[in-house]
């Protein structure tokens, strides 16, 4: 299955939930399971099949104030992209797995799209990608303004 994730980094609250999502339900690969014991951190991160090595940083919020304000982003959620080369294949198997779809299917000029919902409440794009259109990339981290 070939997709790609557009923003790469998603606060979780519990990360065995999570870890069991994405793997499990949307068939990610668990590419790293860290945890750091002098901070009290643990890293995580996944990738869906295909995606030439862009991954999706499960981070938890160190404080709730930290949860909020990033759960307040895009209007109270948090808006990630998930590109595929076949949706109606992913679209059936995510909808049998129990993947809540929020926005039914509809044609746009650049393939099929929908909108499904993780555990934690974020909306995901499920992207019909046409095979000559490129795989979108992340904008790169270089430390500018914000």
């Amino acid at each position: 299955m070939k997709q790609a994730i557009l923003h790469v980094n998603l606060v979780v609250r519990d990360y065995d939930e999570a870890i069991d999502f994405y793997c499990n339900k949307l068939h990610f690969n668990l590419v790293e399971d860290t945890y750091q014991p002098e901070q009290d951190k643990r890293w995580v991160l996944v990738a869906p099949p295909g995606s030439g090595g862009t991954c999706l940083l499960l981070a938890r919020a160190s404080t709730p104030e930290q949860e909020a304000f990033i759960g307040n982003q895009a209007g109270g959620r948090v808006f990630l992209f998930l590109g595929t080369d076949d949706f109606w294949r992913d679209y059936h198997e995510m909808s049998a797995a129990g993947i809540r779809f929020v926005r039914e299917p509809k044609k746009a000029p650049y393939g099929t799209v929908s909108v499904f919902e993780d555990l934690y409440g974020n909306l995901w794009d499920l992207v019909e990608l046409k095979a000559a259109q490129p795989l979108a990339e992340a904008p790169p981290q270089n430390g500018g303004a914000r």
